[in-house]
């Protein structure tokens, strides 16, 4: 018998596999070390990364700063690269394949919990957010950054879903996550004490053509769009470009795009 929610998780594998992940994850890099700072990090804590993709912005700065890192991911395919990037950074850190939904970890694991634009794509987001806060040891921090609707990444996502067949009914939307109602829905229930903010990370190039011909070439969902959608795909490529162009704060030929994300603190009451 078919299990829609395992097809779905494949699909979403085979997305994140395609293109270049590591390339379109050096524009969000800074988002990282921000998390970081914000949560508070001592060498030997154990930090888990949840959706760590390539690692380069959780994952291998929080080696950097002496933490045990276990770096998590749906598609380890990308852990290739994330190797990669940890040996030249001279730092060692974990690499398991792990669903954000059915952490492979016993629980109070962590004293930090960490995802950046992670599990947010689980489709299940109580199943996420309660295996975020059980991994956690009591006195620990969940921390998270999620795209929130009313940014840029809040208008580029359903651009690309209005070409695509809609998801099942069982997948939320990940730009759920970027609403701190719904966050407290999902983990106050779950023992965390939150904190919001939100922030920007600019989104660069040398002009919108070259952003749309990277994200075109390397973000994954977009290369799997382009395959599903056919002779349509000018009609995508156009309505980003205009998207990008509409978003651009840039007025040198160059693009910069002001990207809003939420950053949320989770602390977890000590026993």
């Amino acid at each position: 018998m078919a299990d829609p929610v395992a097809d779905f998780k494949q699909g979403a594998r085979a997305s994140w596999a395609a293109g270049d992940w590591d390339a379109v994850s050096r524009v969000v890099a800074p988002v990282g070390p921000r998390l970081i700072e914000r949560v508070g990090l001592e060498e030997g804590m154990d930090v888990l990364d949840v959706g760590t993709g390539s690692g380069g912005t959780v994952a291998i700065p929080a080696a950097q700063r002496g933490a045990r890192v276990t770096g998590s991911d749906l598609t380890p395919e990308l852990f290739e690269h994330a190797g990669r990037r940890a040996a030249e950074a001279g730092v060692d850190v974990e690499w398991v394949e792990a669903d954000a939904e059915d952490l492979p970890f016993e629980g109070e694991s962590f004293d930090r919990v960490l995802s950046t634009f992670g599990h947010m794509f689980a489709p299940r987001h109580e199943r996420a957010g309660a295996e975020l806060a059980r991994v956690c040891r009591p006195g620990g921090i969940v921390g998270t950054v999620t795209w929130t609707p009313e940014g840029f990444s809040g208008a580029m996502l359903p651009t690309i879903g209005g070409y695509v067949p809609p998801p099942p009914d069982f997948a939320q939307s990940p730009l759920l996550w970027g609403s701190e109602e719904h966050v407290r829905e999902m983990l106050e229930p779950q023992g965390l004490g939150l904190d919001f903010e939100r922030q920007t990370v600019a989104i660069e190039d040398d002009s919108v053509e070259e952003l749309v011909s990277m994200y075109e070439e390397n973000f994954g969902p977009l290369v799997m769009a382009r395959a599903v959608v056919g002779d349509r795909w000018p009609d995508l490529r156009q309505d980003l470009a205009r998207l990008f162009q509409e978003w651009n704060a840039a007025d040198d030929g160059s693009v910069r795009i002001e990207a809003e994300y939420l950053v949320t603190v989770g602390r977890k009451q000590a026993d």
